[in-house]
This record gives structure tokens, sequence and C-alpha cells, in this order.
């Protein structure tokens, strides 16, 4: 186990993370509020009419954000944060990992692990390389129940190694629970290793998981 105190790779990054509905969106977004040029990188599905519970969600990140703040609702986050010219903040790798799952295919999740590991990797070697402030956030999902279908408990896996991964390579950590922050950037790091091969694809159609979905936070 690493010692308190490593050295961060990407040392201008800090990583957000908590369940739905702790305020850690609201906590990314005022870290980055005196920064004169903000890009918010929206990895998540737009407002849809037929989903006004989500397209309230949606809405509600849109009016809290200031005005000058440059949004790009895309899922090549590394490109993103390469073109940038301020500081980024990244909402969600929750929703990002489902849209790379949902390019690939749900029906293979072996090469849907493939392409979320390679794209995990290729976003630390870009926090790594950049000397910009950038928040990610994220969503811890893994504290409750297992799910019950094999697509649930691939999502619950690849984020959680996901969400390793990048803590691992970040300056800053911070954990929100019930609206309080917990700075965790000091803590020891467990040495991120290969995970197990993925799951078998389960049989017939599958959906991605529901909680892919709702981690915009109010």
């Amino acid at each position: 186990m690493t010692t308190p105190g490593h050295t961060a790779d990407a040392a201008s990054t800090t990583l957000v993370t908590g369940p739905v509905r702790s305020g850690k969106s609201r906590h990314a977004e005022h870290l980055l509020r005196q920064e004169p040029s903000v890009t918010y990188v929206a990895t998540g599905r737009r407002a849809d009419p037929a989903d006004p519970e989500w397209s309230r969600r949606v809405e509600d990140h849109q009016v809290r954000r200031p005005p000058s703040w440059r949004t790009v609702e895309t899922t090549d986050v590394a490109a993103a944060i390469e073109a940038a010219d301020g500081a980024v903040l990244v909402d969600c790798l929750g929703t990002w990992l489902t849209a790379i799952v949902d390019e690939t295919g749900w029906h293979d999740l072996d090469a849907a692990a493939a392409r979320v590991r390679s794209e995990g990797r290729r976003l630390v070697e870009t926090l790594c390389a950049t000397s910009l402030p950038v928040v990610v956030v994220t969503n811890e999902v893994g504290w409750s129940l297992v799910p019950t279908t094999a697509s649930g408990r691939f999502f619950q896996d690849e984020l959680g190694r996901l969400n390793a991964l990048v803590a691992a390579a970040s300056a800053g950590v911070h954990l929100v629970v019930a609206g309080r922050v917990l700075d965790l950037s000091g803590a020891a790091v467990v040495p991120v290793e290969p995970g197990p091969t993925a799951p078998a694809a389960p049989t017939g159609p599958t959906s991605p998981p529901r909680p892919a979905r709702s981690s915009p936070d109010a």
C-alpha cells in the first residue's frame, strides 16, 4: 500500500465522489467558482421531453452554472480536456461509462470491459499530461446491494475500478456524503491491479442499469 502523501501523477486533478443526491456536483462546481474560464464536460444524455424527471435533473445542473462557463456534451472526455484553454469540470464518470458501453453494446460485456478500461487509461494519461485544473465527478454505487443482473453487476464493478484508477492518479480526492465533504487526498492508496475477466453476457437483450442515469445531484 502506498504511503500517505504519495506524489500524484495528475497533479492538477481533483476527483469528487459520493452517492446520489449527496451534493457532490455542487461541491465540484464550487471548487471552480473562482476560475476565469471553465469548460463543463457533460457526459450524460441530454434533456428528453419523454422523461420529464431526467430533464429536470439536467436543467437543475444547467441553471447552476455561471453564464461564462462553456458546456461540451461529449463522450470523448480526453479530447475535451486536451482542447480546453482553462479549468475543466467533468460530470460524471458514471454516465460516461454507460455511454461507452452503449456504443460498444451491452450484449458483449467482454468487449465492453476492454473498451471501458482502454478509455479509462486514456483518460488518466490525459489528466496526467495537463496542467489545467480539472475536477472529475463520479458516483459510488457499490455500497448497496449487489445487482441481480449481469449488466448491473458489470456497471458496479467497472465503475469501482475506474474510480480507483482515477483516484490513484489524482492530487485531490473528496468524498461527499450527506452534504458533508471528507478530504481523502492524503489517505493511503491501494495499488490498482487488473480486474478479472468481465462476466459472460447474459442471455437475451439487456439494458443499461438504472443507477447509471441517476447521477446528477440536486
